[in-house]
């Protein structure tokens, strides 16, 4: 792909500004719009309709009544949909890389080698599952046939955060779909391009009305109802731990079924029989990749003491190397952060460190450039800090590693679930009884050995602890957009034992 220019790029084109409720686009019932700006140089995209309670209203009650005829569908029929969709994304996928990487700052190198074939690939696995997804039949009492079968839970809530639009709400739509759910999608109010356009892809490929509606707003407003509306069985949300906490609060009103991905701190152990190359790259790649704005980003680097002085020689010299640019340009590895606020966020943090007596060994500050001057970029930044330092113990959220080292391994375990976070985690050695050792007692829901940040929509992702509870993915993600129901039938005809007299 040559370079992009975003202003010409925009310039007679048509984008997706309005709701999407009942298969129509749409205005908000109040008029108000929310600006979309572009993170490189904060100029303006476009102003898109800002949805309120009453218009999630709407869209909960289109959803409502397409459930029925959706959860009935032939379960393939469903699926068939979905592997159009897919199909849709793949023949406009320069549009929609283009347009992730205008809203978000992501590089288009990254969105299309990963973020597009990722989107695609969940919604042609989930497709593919719709009609697989099997009940089960347990061994009971003689006389008696037990099956227990999975329904859709009925309208289900999902919020999607600003970092990963495009592939995360390929996550959440594709098995809540295919299970037979109808869905009320809130992408933020940041990055809300690509769901609808994702949402016009889907009218044109036949989804019937109401089973997909998409409502761009603010938390307080849209977010809210939607988590407190009586009609919603369930809310899915991917954010912020301290947002999530609110959410279930919320969700209390109808004890609505809650699934949480949220935030992370996650460790990245380099032992000393480590491969160093590999590990520095590979770190480099779990913490910097779309600018460290990931909860499963490896943020925190324990290094054993022998390996020390190499590994951070070789990462410095690689986060000294990485190229910030427009992400437009397919040689940029690293664009600007999603908007001027998490830019503020993660400088804060950088001063932080420097409160607590910690070294930044690289970064910290914005880059010396008058191109990139309006923008909202952060150097990749390294902080050689303590264990109880805030740094090590919240979540940045950017392209901001911490380091320090360990003797024992012991030590480096206490360290790694040293947090309230237990998302991703990652380690590096040749030894594979450690590998295995590790990967039992760390606390999170996802551990990588000798790689990081490898994800398949045949896989379950999610966390414990304050990085939040359900699974996206796989055969998991299926359970939790099901609830079982346990049908009894007694074929012969026989008193039950406990009305024997």
């Amino acid at each position: 792909m040559t370079f992009v220019n975003a202003k010409e790029w925009l310039s007679g084109r048509a984008l997706q500004t309005k709701l999407f409720i009942n298969g129509e686009f749409v205005d908000g019932l109040k008029g108000e719009t929310i600006p979309v700006l572009n993170p490189y140089d904060n100029s303006r995209i476009c102003d898109i309709a800002a949805a309120d309670a009453d218009d999630v209203d709407l869209a909960v009650a289109a959803a409502k009544d397409a459930f029925p005829a959706w959860s009935r569908m032939d379960p393939s029929d469903r699926g068939h949909l979905l592997l159009k969709l897919a199909d849709a994304i793949e023949a406009n996928a320069e549009e929609l890389i283009v347009l992730e990487a205008i809203d978000t700052g992501h590089p288009v190198r990254d969105a299309r080698k990963l973020d597009l074939p990722r989107t695609a690939r969940c919604y042609r696995y989930f497709g593919g599952m719709s009609d697989k997804y099997e009940g089960f039949l347990p061994p009971v009492y003689p006389g008696f046939l037990n099956y227990v079968q999975r329904e859709p839970i009925g309208v289900v809530g999902q919020i999607v955060p600003w970092n990963f639009p495009l592939m995360f709400t390929s996550w959440k739509m594709g098995p809540a779909l295919a299970a037979g759910n109808t869905l009320v999608i809130k992408p933020s109010e940041l990055t809300p391009l690509s769901t609808l356009r994702i949402a016009e892809l889907m009218r044109e490929v036949g989804f019937p009305k109401g089973v997909v509606n998409v409502v761009p707003g603010y938390g307080q407003t849209a977010g809210a109802r939607l988590a407190n509306h009586p009609d919603v069985k369930k809310i899915a949300f991917t954010g912020s731990t301290a947002t999530g906490r609110r959410i279930v609060e919320a969700s209390a009103g109808n004890l609505k079924k809650v699934q949480l991905e949220l935030g992370g701190k996650g460790p990245n152990i380099i032992f000393e029989d480590a491969n160093i190359a590999a590990a520095v790259g590979g770190s480099a790649w779990a913490i910097f990749h779309n600018q460290g704005q990931a909860c499963i980003a490896g943020s925190r680097i324990l290094v054993h003491e022998k390996v020390m002085d190499a590994f951070v020689e070789k990462f410095s010299a690689l986060a000294k190397s990485i190229r910030l640019g427009n992400p437009l340009d397919p040689q940029t590895e690293m664009g600007p952060l999603t908007s001027k606020q998490h830019q503020e966020r993660v400088l804060y943090y950088a001063d932080v460190a420097r409160q607590e007596g910690g070294e930044i060994i690289t970064g910290g500050k914005t880059p010396a450039s008058d191109e990139l001057a309006s923008g909202c970029f952060v150097e990749p930044t390294i902080v050689r800090a303590k264990a109880s330092d805030r740094v090590n113990q919240e979540e940045v959220f950017g392209p901001f590693a911490t380091i320090m080292s360990f003797k024992a391994d012991e030590e480096a375990l206490a360290a790694a679930n040293g947090v309230a976070y237990g998302l991703g985690s990652g380690l590096w050695t040749s030894n594979l009884q450690r590998a295995h050792r590790f990967a039992r007692d760390i606390k999170a829901g996802m551990v990588w050995i000798n790689s990081y940040k490898v994800v398949h929509p045949g896989s379950p992702f999610g966390g414990v602890g304050e990085s939040g509870y359900g699974r996206e993915m796989g055969f998991e993600a299926m359970h939790e957009y099901t609830q079982p129901k346990s049908v009894w039938v007694n074929f012969d005809a026989v008193v039950p034992p406990h009305y024997e007299r």
